[in-house]
């Protein structure tokens, strides 16, 4: 559970992300974006201070990349509801693949926090259905505070240590928004396989909610390519903003922040074993408190290399010289050449955990309690992992192995106790449960 940075400080994550004005306004309009019963300062119990900030530049290039297409471009300006109901029949729309039977919400199920609804360690998809993906599927809730990627992160204010690689969607972060995100499934061979965002359009345009389209951006708003795919992904963006949906921030553990319920006592020692830097450690990348009013997303959306288990599973991996490295590739280009980075994926909020069947970006393991054992003895028992006279860190080239994370609860020698005996780690499980959404709870108690 346990995220990365190249400098790691417990009091300094809280993201807060600048989008489009019209998302941050219809946000704002709902309160959900901050719970007005919580103030500034109260019931934190991981970090404090100022919001971290992407840097200038990073701000500067993302900004003028929003403004280009949010630009107004439209007949007539549409409003966030029914913007918010299309991007819901296209989400929900089998027709936009090529196969005819592929939707966002195939792998994205809103019945599982928006993630995947079965424990495959990767969907399938292309053409046919019958191509396999090459990493597993995320949960899309408590995405609203992603900032715009930037390799060198610092704290609002000039903080002098670099946070490192930090933000963007997706597991190694090559999508900067929303509408960039969903670009991805649509064009992948792998998933929604068209071949362009005018084929997508193209059947958007012959769909029963094509008046609807009319109707919110204009009579015309098929008649330009480029008007038609950004009314498409604006509506999809929009759609994914909806607070009820995507943050409700209604988990037992938000009732505790707001001071409603009491933890029970398991619950409650799981808790401070999550947030102690020498136990769990999973509050500095997973930061659990509230921060100038607003709930945590349990992640700080920074990168680490875990250096997890290969899964043998996946048929990228039937090719021993395959390495899937994040950052530096094979879907993310740009930082190819950067090796430091070789291995390092985005840390996943741990909201609704207890609701997902496959963990970590190549879906290896598959139940919560096994991901916690391998937090805590991935160093002291490497034999369980790995294979016994096996190499450690195994799905991962020689050089990038030096990338891996070695802090608490890693780092200790083999054969030393690890950092959480059993007792401890069901008590973090316990703990874990209650970020679990009240309209996900039944679904929770069948597992």
């Amino acid at each position: 559970m346990s995220g990365g940075k190249l400098t790691k400080d417990p009091a300094r994550r809280g993201l807060r992300f600048r989008a489009c004005a019209t998302l941050l306004a219809s946000c704002a309009s709902v309160g959900a974006c901050r719970d007005p019963a919580v103030q500034p300062g109260t019931a934190s119990t991981a970090g404090s201070g100022s919001s971290p900030q992407p840097t200038v530049a990073t701000q500067a290039a993302s900004a003028g990349a929003a403004q280009a297409f949010y630009a107004d471009r439209f007949s007539k300006k549409p409003e966030p509801a029914a913007m918010t109901e299309l991007g819901r029949a296209l989400f929900f729309d089998p027709r936009l693949s090529v196969s005819g039977k592929m939707a966002c919400a195939t792998c994205h199920d809103p019945r599982f926090a928006y993630g995947p609804p079965n424990d495959r360690a990767t969907q399938l998809g292309g053409p046919e259905l019958k191509l396999s993906g090459l990493r597993a599927v995320p949960s899309l809730r408590y995405l609203q505070t992603v900032p715009p990627f930037t390799e060198h992160y610092y704290e609002e204010g000039g903080a002098e240590a670099d946070q490192g690689p930090t933000g963007g969607h997706t597991w190694d972060g090559r999508a900067d928004t929303l509408h960039d995100q969903a670009r991805l499934p649509l064009l992948s061979p792998l998933e929604m396989a068209n071949p362009s965002l005018e084929a997508v359009v193209a059947k958007v345009e012959q769909a029963p909610y094509a008046a609807q389209f009319r109707a919110a951006f204009g009579g015309d708003v098929f008649s330009d390519p480029t008007r038609a795919t950004t009314a498409v992904l604006l509506a999809l963006e929009v759609f994914q903003q909806d607070p009820k949906e995507f943050y409700p921030y209604r988990s037992r553990y938000d009732a505790y922040l707001r001071g409603r319920v009491n933890l029970s006592a398991r619950e409650a020692r799981g808790l401070a074993l999550f947030a102690d830097p020498q136990k769990g450690n999973c509050a500095s990348c997973h930061p659990s408190g509230v921060r100038s009013g607003a709930f945590p997303a349990f992640s700080d959306f920074g990168f680490v290399a875990l250096g997890v288990p290969r899964n043998s599973a996946l048929p990228a991996n039937r090719d021993a010289g395959f390495f899937d490295l994040g950052l530096c590739g094979p879907l993310r280009t740009d930082l190819s050449r950067h090796r430091e980075y070789c291995g390092l994926f985005r840390t996943p909020t741990l909201r609704n955990v207890s609701l997902r069947r496959v963990f970590f970006h190549n879906g290896v393991f598959h139940r919560l309690r096994d991901v916690i054992r391998f937090y805590v003895e991935r160093d002291t028992n490497p034999a369980e992992w790995y294979g016994k006279g096996g190499s450690v860190f195994d799905d991962l080239p020689a050089d990038a192995r030096r990338n891996v994370d070695r802090e608490p609860p890693f780092g200790r020698k083999p054969g030393r106790p690890p950092a959480l005996n059993e007792a401890e780690m069901m008590d973090l499980i316990a703990f874990l449960g209650t970020l679990t959404d009240e309209d996900l709870v039944p679904v929770a108690a069948k597992r």
